[in-house]
């Protein structure tokens, strides 16, 4: 014969090796599947919330920038009228330690290079 057995009168033709797949309970699966379905749920969830945080602190750094912007903005402004801004005086002085020390340092070191660039520029020039 082929590749077909006898067993018990029947005939039984060769199939899937392996296990054999058990009678799972209906009621089972569906609530494995709603459960998994939670899960999904609230992983998107939490992917979404930390999205939404993620904009509002960029949003929030971008409005910091544009307020810093604007403030160097004035202070050219006032440099071009011939004045110069108590607080370019302040970082010249040394006295930003006594103004504020978060990041005091940044714009002191932005400030005097824009004003040593603009000095050395205005003497050539």
């Amino acid at each position: 014969m082929d590749d077909n057995k006898i067993v018990a009168g029947k005939v039984k033709k060769p199939g899937k090796r392996g296990r054999k797949p058990a009678k799972i309970d209906l009621k089972a699966k569906l609530e494995r599947s709603r459960q998994s379905a939670r899960e999904c749920r609230a992983r998107k969830k939490l992917r979404y919330q930390y999205l939404e945080e993620l904009v509002s602190s960029k949003e929030r750094a971008i409005c910091a920038l544009r307020e810093e912007l604007e403030m160097y903005k004035q202070w050219c402004s006032a440099m071009d009228q011939g004045k110069i801004p108590s607080e370019i005086k302040a970082l010249l002085t040394g006295d930003d330690q006594k103004t504020s020390h978060d990041g005091s340092t940044k714009m002191s070191k932005n400030s005097k290079n824009s004003k040593n660039s603009t000095a050395s520029s205005n003497s050539q020039g």
